[in-house]
């Protein structure tokens, strides 16, 4: 353990050699973890941050390259008056409807892939830090890992989580932990883990101060000396 709030576990060592000069990070973390707060840190200090959600939003949002496959798919009654997805009928159909769900996912996420490629390959023009990746589904979907050089998953105590995303969202426990349960599971993502930086603290200052040590640690060593990364993590 290198530090008292974050797990450097190495066991993704495959990353030294493929990397050529920008390291690529993929972000994780369940709802309430703290993800979007690291995310920002990331962004505030070099790091050029590919927003999945954000992508999503655009493509199923008014004129996004979604819409006419949803509207073909699930009708008409899905698409809001001012032409976007409606969020609220489509959120409570894949809820209940894991078909449903596949289905959204086959249209969206092909489309939020080719626009992180994209992005990547700007970041990489503008000689970005690093690229980090923010993927709410990471652990979900198997293809984002073959594109990445280290995962980093911000992890909270379960209790901490739940009392979290009810303080901000005024939701119940229960649904609280519906919402939960339709994520991947938390050992599931600690162990795809290269980096663990529990958010289990009210304080944020030490969210920000792990993700800095990360940032400090991982950036300026793939850049400068592959062998070294190794050895300060074995």
């Amino acid at each position: 353990m290198l530090l008292e709030n974050a797990r450097f576990t190495g066991h993704g060592l495959g990353f030294v050699s493929r990397v050529a000069s920008i390291p690529s990070v993929g972000l994780t973390g369940g709802i309430g973890a703290g993800k979007s707060t690291a995310a920002s840190v990331f962004r505030q200090h070099g790091a050029y941050v590919i927003d999945a959600d954000h992508i999503s939003r655009q493509m199923t949002g008014v004129g996004g390259a979604a819409i006419g496959a949803i509207a073909q798919v699930f009708g008409p009654e899905m698409i809001a008056a001012d032409g976007a997805m409606d969020r609220v009928k489509m959120r409570a159909l894949v809820f209940s409807n894991p078909l449903a769900k596949q289905s959204l996912e086959a249209i969206v996420h092909p489309l939020i892939y080719q626009e992180t490629e994209r992005q990547g390959l700007l970041a990489r023009q503008n000689k970005a830090r690093c690229v980090v990746f923010d993927l709410p589904l990471l652990v979900e979907s198997p293809r984002w890992r073959k594109r990445l050089d280290h995962v980093v998953v911000v992890d909270c105590d379960p209790e901490v989580q739940i009392s979290r995303v009810e303080a901000r969202s005024h939701l119940g426990r229960s649904e609280v932990q519906s919402i939960i349960a339709q994520q991947a599971p938390r050992p599931l993502r600690l162990r795809a883990a290269d980096t663990v930086i529990d958010n289990s603290r009210p304080d944020l200052e030490a969210l920000k101060q792990n993700v800095l040590i990360f940032l400090n640690f991982f950036a300026p060593a793939l850049e400068t000396s592959n062998s070294g990364v190794a050895s300060c993590i074995g």
